[in-house]
């Protein structure tokens, strides 16, 4: 339903551009200076947007890279628009309010082209798979750095406990040491004491 205007507008610009050439000239006049693409010929300007609408038309009645033929449509709208319903430009009062009509009613149309364009038929569309994807690395990039944190803290918890034990073991180790030492300098001195003369009590 869309489609079917642009189709038949479309076929009627390329079969007589001389009828719209003249209101047309505005436009494609100044778009061919700053565009190499466009033709400074009017009427072969208008054959050309006029075949634009018939071919996106019939992709887009069709079902047909809806998406690309909408976007297509909407870039021949534009200067449609502006040359053929130029109501700020009309003196006469009646004149300018059917052209105005006009005119919203192709601004109407663009904003339906401009849906179909954007349209995903339920598919997630580009924006959102970038989104998602940058969303997703974040997430995968937290969780990386949480692990590691993780790791971190038990790493450490081992190695504190670790340490500890080791510490405790050697202070016992040195303590036991310090005591065979002591045992040692107390079974010296016992020693030397009684191979001293005189030093054994007389027996009774």
């Amino acid at each position: 339903m869309l489609a079917s205007i642009f189709v038949l507008q479309g076929f009627d610009a390329m079969m007589n551009p001389e009828r719209v050439s003249p209101r047309a000239e505005p436009v494609v006049q100044p778009l061919a200076e700053r565009v190499s693409l466009i033709p400074s010929e009017t009427e072969q300007a208008v054959r050309i947007n006029g075949a634009v609408q018939v071919a996106g038309g019939l992709l887009l009645g069709m079902g047909r890279l809806p998406r690309l033929s909408a976007l297509a449509i909407a870039a021949t709208l534009v200067p449609t628009t502006l040359a053929g319903h130029r109501f700020w430009d009309i003196d006469d009062k009646q004149e300018r309010a059917a052209q105005r009509i006009q005119f919203l009613k192709n601004l109407s149309m663009l904003g339906g082209l401009l849906l179909a364009a954007v349209d995903t038929a339920g598919n997630p569309s580009l924006a959102w798979r970038a989104q998602h994807a940058v969303q997703s690395s974040r997430r995968e990039r937290t969780r990386v750095r949480q692990v590691a944190e993780a790791s971190h803290q038990i790493g450490f918890k081992a190695g504190t406990k670790a340490g500890f034990k080791a510490g405790t073991k050697a202070s016992r180790q040195a303590s036991a040491q310090e005591a065979r030492k002591a045992s040692a300098r107390a079974a010296r001195k016992a020693g030397a004491g009684a191979s001293r003369p005189g030093s054994r009590r007389p027996a009774r």
